[in-house]
């Protein structure tokens, strides 16, 4: 934390915190829908397991190339009456609640995968400010804070978003089974469904949150930056160059914590559908209901993420925040690798307790250790390079994992989860060992104190 901060971002309400969050809620509904349901969609499509990696490739890729553009752009941006980031918050939201409506209509596997791109192209545009958002707003004591509420949001908007396809199922008796070639109907609706959540929410922190105006310094420094995404690359590159010791660090650990997500988020769902259900394919009932299952299963383990988030602040500032996160993480390695030992079906909810531990901590640990050693006008694109860490491994397993699943494990999906899981606890040692969280100095705290009283005069 600078003396700039502390003059510049005073304390916020709980309400203030809850709406400059709500957006995230929305934007979950994106991520979560495709994750638990592309898998099921290619499949039904015609994909084979082993080509499922690389028709996920959308989402890292993007990531990877739009995030930090879109973080420098959002640095260098004010509009008197939307602000900084919040322009970005709302294109992303208009164009991939568009693509939410179309992705049902899909009706060949080349429709799905360029619809899928389109999404995660404008979800990462909305997404990538957010982060951004909260090191705007939030003084340092209220950053953990910050990232959690985006945390509960997540898991709040992810379980709701996971469950729909069961929920349209069982409770609207929607059709959860499609010939080859089609989409069920139940996973139809979610996806309009989810297109609303996305938009309304978006919508709603937009109108409900301002953003603090630049200093003319700054306004300055905007009008000065010449160059377009030419110079946003080269900003980027120099960026890169100069990270701080700690992001290269936390870096690392997002590199080896991601992957075991995406492996669960490209096979658990079918997994459970045939490995544990016993069922053959998107047109037999009993793989239906299992895939129906993985999905509920997902969306209880946003609901646990949704309650730890309530407490993750507190133990974040007992244990410290490396060490948190470290324990969540071995948390979620066990979820995950003791999945496959799974014979009764409910177990699976034990399973996926532990996944939500880890996905609160993941959602905002790694961000509030980042929180402090960053440059206060570099935010968005330092927070857009930190998501390559988390695409890379992304697109590493899009590209080669397939012909590991085909070759090695035989196209077993449950060994693919087994898999991510023990890279999770990779990252979890990483952190533990390596990094070393920085302490407010005296002289820092002096200086609050002194400005405090001098407001006060």
């Amino acid at each position: 934390m600078n003396i700039k901060s502390v003059i510049e971002n005073p304390k916020l309400s709980l309400v203030q915190i809850i709406n400059m969050s709500v957006g995230f809620f929305g934007i979950q509904f994106g991520w979560d829908l495709q994750r638990a349901n592309m898998g099921r969609i290619y499949e039904g499509l015609g994909a084979n397991p082993d080509q499922v990696p690389l028709l996920f490739l959308a989402a890292p890729l993007t990531g990877l190339l739009v995030q930090p553009i879109i973080g420098y752009l959002s640095d260098n941006t004010w509009h008197p009456t939307f602000g900084r980031r919040r322009p970005y918050f709302m294109i992303g939201a208009i164009i991939s609640s568009l693509a939410l409506i179309a992705m049902p209509h899909s009706s060949a596997l080349w429709m799905a995968a360029g619809l899928l791109w389109v999404l995660d192209v404008f979800g990462n545009v909305s997404m990538e400010p957010f982060r951004a958002f909260v090191t705007d707003k939030l003084p340092d004591s209220q950053v953990n804070r910050g990232f959690v509420m985006q945390s509960l949001m997540i898991g709040l908007g992810g379980s709701i978003a996971s469950s729909l396809p069961w929920l349209m199922n069982n409770v609207f008796h929607l059709e959860n089974t499609a010939t080859l070639g089609h989409i069920p109907e139940n996973v139809q609706y979610s996806f309009y469904i989810g297109a609303f959540f996305f938009f309304a929410s978006v919508f709603y922190t937009v109108f409900t949150t301002k953003e603090y105006p630049p200093t003319a310094e700054e306004l300055s420094r905007m009008k000065k930056e010449k160059g377009g995404i030419s110079k946003g690359i080269s900003e980027i590159l120099s960026a890169l160059k100069n990270m701080p010791k700690r992001m290269q660090i936390i870096s690392l650990v997002q590199f080896f914590t991601w992957p075991g997500l995406f492996l669960m988020w490209f096979y658990y769902t079918t997994a459970v559908a045939v490995n544990v259900f016993g069922g053959i394919d998107a047109s037999d009932p009993v793989y239906a209901r299992g895939a129906d299952f993985g999905s509920l299963t997902l969306a209880y383990y946003s609901v646990i993420t949704f309650l730890f988030a309530l407490v993750l602040p507190k133990i974040a500032d007992l244990l410290g925040r490396k060490t948190t996160h470290a324990i969540c993480l071995l948390i979620g390695a066990i979820g995950l690798i003791s999945v496959a030992w799974v014979h009764d079906k409910n177990m699976l909810y034990v399973c996926m307790t532990g996944v939500g531990i880890a996905w609160a901590s993941i959602l905002s640990m790694p961000y509030a250790m980042l929180s402090g050693c960053l440059p206060k006008d570099k935010i968005g694109v330092y927070m857009g390079i930190f998501n390559f860490f988390i695409v890379l491994p992304e697109i590493i397993a899009s590209l080669g994992f397939g012909w590991l699943m085909k070759n090695v494990l035989n196209n077993d999906r449950l060994l693919a989860v087994q898999l991510g899981g023990g890279l999770m606890v990779l990252a979890a040692i990483i952190c533990f060992l390596f990094i070393r969280e920085g302490k407010k100095t005296n002289e820092i705290l002096s200086t609050k104190l002194k400005i405090e009283e001098d407001r006060s005069v």
